[in-house]
């Protein structure tokens, strides 16, 4: 009994607290958080700009369980890192615009401004993200380049 207890636990869902409690664990959170807290500035003052937030939320969210649960070790099919920098990359993109455009057009509104800072906040994050995600893969491929050259 106690072997198919063991089975039946590992094939269950569950979140990796030791990756949560990694470097990339406390940037995916971090990026979750910031998502949230301009969802909500925006949802207070202007909301024709509640997409973008809120879209970046669930992916995020989604990486997040992804990375966690070690489902994206189960889908080999899929570049991961690959896909976790686009996200990364093209969220710096649409935070930056949409950061501009608020603290631009936000007319004193505090909402607003509190938002873009956030924006400008989270597009850091991002950056920083990709760049580790680049400098890690970059990393395995030159090791494993030379490792292949020097074993044929």
């Amino acid at each position: 009994m106690s072997e198919q207890d063991g089975a039946e636990s590992s094939s269950g869902f569950s979140l990796d607290k030791e990756f949560l409690n990694s470097l990339k664990g406390r940037i995916l959170l971090a990026e979750l958080v910031l998502c949230f807290v301009i969802f909500i500035c925006f949802a207070a003052s202007i909301s024709s700009y509640l997409a973008a937030p809120l879209i970046e939320l669930i992916i995020t969210l989604i990486f997040l369980i992804l990375f966690s649960s070690h489902y994206h070790l189960r889908v080999t099919a899929l570049n991961w890192p690959c896909m976790d920098f686009m996200r990364c990359v093209s969220a710096a993109v649409i935070f930056v615009v949409v950061s501009i455009v608020a603290a631009a057009r936000s007319s004193g509104d505090g909402g607003a401004i509190t938002a873009a800072l956030f924006g400008f906040l989270l597009v850091g994050v991002f950056c920083y993200d990709a760049y580790m995600i680049y400098k890690i893969e970059m990393t395995d491929q030159t090791a494993e380049t030379e490792d292949g050259a020097a074993n044929p």
